[in-house]
């Protein structure tokens, strides 16, 4: 049996001549950039996530550093989030001049502990990024609260996360903006890059808007120094297919994540393997990724053992992004923030996709019980 880790022909194939349509009418009025298709998911977006507007941009990536341009956040500014995320977090702030200041990471939730936050908090202290790792809610109660105290702006990165929530609200809602990405192995992917800025509040999104356009307001005119972070109507309609299906996609991942749970209840691996834990607080985890952490320095000689039985798997993330080579110059050294660097030796993702079988679940539980036992 092969079980790729993500296998997107399966979900292809249910909606192929809903999506063909919609790229077809796109072809045919040749208007590809913005536009009413863009407008359109705009606002599909901002319902679904509970806010009142939503900004489509190029990628999650150029979310994040729109969201920051937008505050007037850059040189001499520090920006708190974690390092244990994909880089685009730590690199959209270093690419609008701030400094990223790191916060170790609940080891269990592989959020950032929000517990930490306050410490790091100086005069040069503009903005918290938390992220919304695999699809469930950081802490958001004490983030706002935080921010709050200290007049902070609170940037989400829900890359992963669209459709989760914290105490019953959507993760996009709660900050001052929501960033998302639309990268094709999320949950809601696109056929190509796309992102979007989620917020409450009209003024930050007709800024937005005006900065994903190279700042210029009317055309020509510029006010501000922006960038091209428009989002493709071809994007946008696709991505409106795609909502329509997204909770019936989501919960066939809980529906999966409590397959492996059951079954590696019943599997005699034991404390070998520890379970990704949902929060004390409440959540609606979406799934993006079903990560567990393999005790007794054990997680490639398993990565290698489920390779070999043809079972996709990958490690998110390898390197915490302060020891990463390229932020030397902040002064991070190992032993700095153990959890996430303990994590990082630990941590590996399994297949989860809505697609896959419960056949294809047993055969990788039982894979990792051979290995392992």
């Amino acid at each position: 049996m092969q079980v790729s880790l993500l296998d997107l022909k399966g979900q292809y194939a249910q909606i192929k001549d809903e999506v063909l349509k919609e790229i077809n009418q796109v072809c045919e009025s040749q208007m590809f950039i913005l536009g009413e298709k863009v407008e359109k998911l705009e606002k599909e977006i901002a319902s679904y996530c509970e806010c009142k507007y939503a900004c489509g941009v190029s990628s999650g990536s150029d979310a994040l550093i729109i969201a920051l341009m937008a505050e007037g956040i850059g040189c001499g500014d520090e920006v708190i989030t974690t390092p244990f995320s994909f880089f685009a977090t730590a690199g959209a702030i270093v690419r609008v001049g701030a400094t990223p200041v790191f916060v170790d990471i609940d080891p269990r939730v592989f959020n950032i502990n929000a517990d930490l936050i306050e410490e790091k908090i100086t005069k040069k202290t503009k903005a918290i990024m938390p992220v919304h790792l695999f699809g469930q809610s950081a802490d958001m109660g004490k983030i706002m609260e935080i921010a709050n105290k200290h007049n902070l702006i609170v940037v989400e990165d829900a890359a992963q996360a669209i459709g989760s929530e914290y105490e019953g609200k959507r993760i996009g809602s709660l900050g001052h903006y929501g960033c998302f990405s639309f990268f094709p192995s999320k949950n809601l992917g696109a056929f190509g890059d796309g992102g979007i800025v989620t917020t409450n509040c009209e003024e930050r999104f007709k800024k937005l808007k005006i900065f994903r356009n190279h700042g210029a307001e009317p055309k020509y005119y510029h006010k501000f120094v922006g960038g091209n972070f428009r989002l493709d109507a071809l994007q946008a309609v696709i991505l409106s297919v795609k909502l329509k299906h997204l909770d019936k996609w989501t919960t066939d991942r809980q529906k999966n994540a409590a397959d492996y749970r059951a079954m590696f209840a019943k599997s005699k691996i034991g404390d070998k393997v520890l379970l990704p834990m949902k929060a004390e607080y409440r959540t609606r985890h979406i799934y993006n990724q079903f990560s567990l952490l393999v005790e007794n320095g054990k997680r490639d000689f398993l990565k290698k053992a489920l390779n070999d039985a043809k079972i996709g798997s990958d490690v998110y993330y390898p390197v915490p992004l302060h020891l990463q080579e390229c932020f030397k110059e902040l002064g991070y050294k190992k032993g700095d923030l153990p959890v996430s660097e303990e994590t990082a030796l630990k941590i590996l993702s399994l297949p989860i996709y809505p697609e896959s079988t419960v056949e294809q679940r047993e055969y990788v539980v039982s894979t990792i019980e051979k290995a392992l036992i």
